[in-house]
């Protein structure tokens, strides 16, 4: 009984070591596996982020200061004189880079590998960009291989080499559009002091407050007919670049309400020749004369609170006239076409010009600190005739701007002008059809 008993012990001792020598040797080789994988993983993520590191070219921007040249900018990254010319000769057909800009940037992009220029890329202006890189291109000779005697895995091999071989690179130039995205935006406000101000207090770029001042040039002069409680919505695109807002585009639609008149305006291309603000009937806004012969860009800023002219048109006072304020030196554009009849000094206002557009009408511009055109020159609206001074009668820079109609001083501002050229009337349905949506976002 008692050997029993004892084998039976025997037996369950025997299982225990069995049992526990098999747990041993799993956690060994789960643990080995267990670590192993570990290691793998931070081998892996070293060798991922040795690749990304391997695969960006190294690219350089060059902000181009006033005085510098394509040549020394070109020195100064390590291009040699050589490959500078070839680069050079190569854009002429599209950019002349001697033309290059202060304040612009050049992108030259180098390769990852060799660290040799693969391209050179330059904003011309905020429409267009001038790029030129390497491509790889046939050589144009006659193919002497024989076709028909390709015929085994190896010939095949020999033939895509020596196509590859025939490939050689050379620079090619390119101007394109700049790649912008475009948001459709809707901006309006209230005018407190001025325009200018009201609009940089709803937040608005800046620049596109000076368009839309652009856009209305023809009807409204923002410094003299703008009044506290005047409102003013407008549609416009939004320019983008890598996701960071670049700057405004193209003004779709606007209108603005001056004293409780509506004007309104809406951009439309009819055809490459007749393109830009049409009322909704389709007639152009472009009219004879512009409202203003200073742009609004000039005197809007530092005239947001306080008088943006020195004196207005008044008959009872006798000053037939508009005075603007302005600072020494601002240009002063002709508001209409015509030829320059006078362009000198006359008495009390001081170094003058006049401007004969028609049998109708003249304009006068005075007290200017030096002229831009010449007794007999041929001027058109918009062109820059002379600048902003205080010569003559004055007590401080600005201009005095006058009308004549028939040989009588009128006021400028209440001048009815006819409408511009209209749509073609096989145009019309078009124009209906697409000023609809700006017409619905303008309510």
């Amino acid at each position: 009984m008692k050997r029993l008993i004892s084998f039976k012990y025997s037996i369950i001792i025997l299982l225990l070591v069995f049992i526990f020598s098999i747990f041993l040797i799993y956690n060994k080789t789960a643990g080995s596996n267990f670590f192993d994988t570990e290691n793998n993983s931070e081998n892996d993520f070293n060798v991922a982020e040795d690749i990304v590191e391997v695969i960006l070219d190294r690219k350089e921007k060059i902000v181009i200061e006033s005085g510098s040249t394509y040549g020394e900018l070109m020195t100064e990254a390590g291009i040699n004189s050589s490959l500078s010319q070839e680069l050079y000769s190569t854009s002429l057909d599209q950019y002349d880079l001697a033309q290059i800009k202060a304040g612009n940037e050049i992108e030259l992009t180098f390769d990852k590998d060799s660290d040799d220029l693969k391209s050179l890329l330059y904003k011309i202006n905020n429409e267009e960009e001038v790029y030129i890189s390497k491509q790889r291109i046939k050589d144009e000779k006659e193919d002497i291989r024989d076709e028909n005697n390709v015929s085994s895995s190896s010939d095949i091999i020999n033939t895509a080499v020596a196509e590859e071989l025939e490939l050689k690179k050379v620079w090619k130039v390119e101007k394109r559009a700049i790649p912008y995205d475009v948001k459709t935006v809707v901006k309006e406000a209230e005018v407190e002091s001025s325009v200018y101000q009201s609009a940089l207090d709803s937040d608005i770029d800046e620049r596109a407050i000076i368009q839309l001042a652009n856009a209305f040039q023809w009807s409204l002069d923002f410094a003299m007919d703008s009044q506290k409680g005047d409102t003013f919505k407008f549609v416009y695109e939004e320019r983008y670049l890598d996701g960071e807002y670049v700057m405004p585009g193209q003004i779709l639609a606007a209108k603005y309400i001056n004293r409780g008149n509506e004007i309104a305006l809406y951009y439309f291309e009819e055809n490459e020749d007749n393109q830009g603000f049409f009322d909704e009937d389709g007639n152009s806004v472009q009219k004879m004369f512009l409202k203003a012969p200073v742009a609004f860009k000039y005197i809007s800023s530092g005239f947001t609170t306080g008088l943006r002219y020195v004196e207005a048109f008044n008959v009872s006072t006798g000053h037939r006239a508009i005075d603007y304020a302005a600072a020494w030196g601002t240009p002063v554009r002709a508001v209409g076409d015509g030829t320059v009849v006078l362009s000198a000094y006359s008495g009390g206002y001081g170094n003058k010009i006049s401007v004969r557009h028609n049998g109708t009408y003249t304009t006068n511009y005075a007290h200017l600190s030096k002229y831009a055109v010449s007794y007999g020159d041929k001027v058109k609206q918009g062109q820059v005739i002379g600048y902003v001074g205080s010569t003559g009668f004055s007590t401080g820079p600005h201009l005095h701007y006058e009308m004549v109609k028939n040989g009588v001083k009128i006021n400028p501002l209440r001048e009815v002008l006819p409408p511009g050229e209209p749509i073609n009337e096989g145009n019309k349905d078009r124009f209906y059809d697409e000023i609809s949506n700006w017409q619905e976002m303008l309510k």
